[in-house]
């Protein structure tokens, strides 16, 4: 019996109709759809059948990508639970006159197979052989608890009307285009959404520009199904020096009943840029209200668990 393939590589041009603004480099948003295909195509072709985005968590983005350059992704697997898929993926660029790659974004992406009735199913076990396969998965491993630690820490917050930080909201119907080989809203395309709503929140907040740079604890709660109403919510919880730490809640529902259930749920961190992409200084958010403070506190909570991310990294 053939072994499945462990990963891949996707390799495309950035187009122009990717980019964030007029002239500005590729829209963090993208990038997750990309991470999102790429993975997606990983996990199928080692479980061999169909499989949907559980967790996508601690994506970096430490450059853009401009329009018209080379991009790279790569899809790795790198631990396997008893239906899960735990992928590693790395996207990197280049200009096309030098074949030069520098990566620009990586992050971890939870895949799990499923069945025809969307029940989870067994999947190959796989074993790591090199040093490095070792050290990939004792990270994913790692990584397990940290993900409890920051999903318990996100269903604890309370989001209501007492709340005073600044909101911003999309609302839409779910498109055929945007559907998936099961019929579903593809993850990516939820990523997509949710970065464009965090750009939506911060740019009204900074008054200008801006650049995403992280985001964490992606959780899929149940999928989106083509034809409902989709609403995403981007709330401020506390601003750094330059950065905006912004909550967003993804919500899907039938039009004919009117009820909206949770689907997704995300911390995205932006960065103020100036109109030639430098870093630029934000105006500070006080909290109002204790909801508020609440919010507030979360937000350095999950600040503190990235950096015991980074430090068992690197340990």
């Amino acid at each position: 019996m053939n072994t499945p393939p462990r990963s891949i590589t996707l390799r495309f041009l950035a187009a122009p109709t990717e980019v964030a603004t007029l002239g500005g480099s590729i829209q963090g948003g993208r990038i997750l759809e990309w991470i999102d295909k790429a993975a997606y195509a990983c996990a199928v072709g080692w479980s061999g059948g169909y499989c949907v985005t559980a967790y996508v968590g601690n994506i970096r983005f430490t450059r853009s990508i401009e329009s018209g350059h080379l991009v790279e992704v790569e899809a790795r697997l790198v631990h396997t639970g008893r239906s899960s898929m735990h992928i590693q993926c790395t996207v990197s660029s280049a200009d096309p006159r030098t074949g030069e790659f520098t990566e620009a974004s990586n992050c971890l992406v939870i895949f799990v197979a499923v069945d025809d009735s969307g029940k989870p199913k067994n999947v190959p076990p796989w074993r790591p052989v090199t040093a490095e396969d070792h050290a990939e998965a004792d990270e994913a491993i790692m990584r397990v608890g940290l993900r409890a630690d920051i999903e318990e820490a996100m269903s604890r917050q309370e989001y209501t009307d007492k709340g005073t930080a600044p909101v911003s909201v999309m609302r839409f119907l779910a498109a055929p285009t945007d559907v998936n080989w099961g019929g579903k809203t593809h993850g990516g395309t939820v990523m997509r959404w949710i970065d464009e709503a965090a750009y939506l929140c911060g740019t009204a907040w900074s008054g200008g520009p801006c650049v995403s740079v992280y985001a964490g604890g992606v959780r899929f709660y149940r999928p989106i199904q083509i034809g409902h109403v989709v609403e995403v919510d981007a709330r401020l919880l506390h601003t750094g020096a330059q950065t905006m730490h912004i909550s967003v809640h993804v919500r899907s529902g039938d039009p004919r009943t009117g009820e909206m259930n949770l689907t997704t749920h995300c911390l995205t961190v932006v960065a103020a840029v100036d109109e030639e992409g430098a870093a630029t200084t934000v105006r500070q958010w006080i909290p109002q209200s204790d909801e508020d403070r609440g919010l507030e506190a979360h937000a350095r909570e999950l600040i503190a668990l990235r950096a015991r991310a980074r430090i068992g990294a690197l340990s």
